[in-house]
């Protein structure tokens, strides 16, 4: 009789991990391309979500990171997720420009006052306008680092007329920023930015202050401009593939949602303390020095800036989008402090 009992209640086990193996889901292993480099803080900090991803879905889904441009470049990351040579990838929309509408209001010079804050704005902005644009892969989160400054290489910039004629490495919207303030935009991606600078291909560039530690961009530039009036933002995504991602069960996209909204704050938290390490690093190079604006010359550029602003909404607008809506989002959003 025990031996019975023993025998069915040994078979009942079998059968329920039986059950259990077969309705485990299976393992996933999913490709991430980073263009940061791996020793950057937005890329370790990649490297961190990963790790946490396979934590959080308990071993369901695994990620290979591939740093520093060796899966995709930095201007191919998105249609590399689209068209699937990476299931994830996290770039920057600027490096498309004109191909993310909507999403450009963000990067204006809007006057943002901290990583965090600016990482706040976009994910906002993205969730009140729910943008078509990108509506062909899965966002896991946005982020967006501190004030974008102007930096040059020998010249010092204190007011407008001293921008004439130099060419300052810009992106996206930002490049129509540097063109309203009276300098020539030349666009080309933040790896190419050194030696570029180095060369005096470009005369400067404008970034926030933790590319000079970050990008080593302090290295090759003399001068900075504290022109945060005009401080832009560059928006950058993490996204992934759909498919890839409408075949994971319900419990791993629950989970990795919930890592993706630590990453929020995490990431603005990462831009700030970067932009503090930057602004060290630049500090402690011989014969650097940080322009502040005069409070008539910081007026002076905030006007200069806004047909920066009213073209954007007017250009959108031709393209059938309500560019006036998207502008006053970015400018709502902007101007919010940070949550605590």
């Amino acid at each position: 009789m025990f031996s019975h009992k023993l025998a069915r209640a040994l078979f009942g086990a079998f059968a329920l991990c039986l059950i259990t193996a077969v309705a485990a889901p299976a393992a996933t292993t999913l490709t991430y391309s980073n263009f940061f480099p791996p020793t950057h803080a937005q890329s370790k900090l990649a490297q961190a979500w990963c790790d946490e991803v396979t934590k959080a879905t308990g071993g369901e889904v695994k990620i290979q990171y591939f740093p520093g441009q060796t899966l995709t470049k930095a201007n191919q990351s998105y249609d590399g997720v689209v068209n699937g040579i990476s299931d994830l990838a996290m770039g920057c929309l600027a490096y498309t420009r004109g191909r993310f509408p909507v999403m450009e209001a963000v990067d204006l010079p809007l006057g943002y006052t901290s990583g965090g804050q600016a990482t706040q704005a976009v994910n906002r902005f993205f969730k009140r306008m729910n943008p078509k644009e990108l509506k062909d892969v899965k966002v896991m989160y946005l982020h967006a680092h501190g004030p974008g400054l102007l930096f040059t290489r020998t010249r010092p910039v204190a007011k407008l007329e001293d921008l004439k004629g130099l060419k300052i490495r810009a992106t996206g919207t930002s490049a129509r920023t540097v063109s309203a303030l009276g300098g020539t935009p030349v666009a080309m991606p933040m790896p190419e930015s050194y030696q570029s600078l180095s060369r005096g291909v470009v005369d400067g560039s404008i970034y926030p202050m933790e590319s000079n530690k970050g990008w080593r961009l302090g290295e090759v530039v003399q001068r900075g401009t504290l022109c945060y009036p005009v401080g832009y933002t560059t928006t950058f995504f993490v996204v992934m593939n759909k498919d890839r991602w409408n075949a994971l069960s319900p419990k791993a996209k629950e989970a990795i949602a919930k890592v993706n909204q630590r990453w929020i704050a995490k990431t603005g938290q990462a831009w700030d303390e970067a932009d503090r390490q930057g602004r060290e690093f630049f500090l402690s190079l011989k014969g650097r020095k940080l322009i502040p604006l005069s409070p008539a010359e910081a007026a002076r550029w905030k006007k200069a800036v806004e047909p920066v602003l009213t073209g954007y909404a007017q250009q959108v607008t031709k393209k059938g989008l309500d560019g006036a809506a998207a502008l006053k989002a970015a400018r709502e959003e902007a101007a919010r402090p940070l949550d605590k």
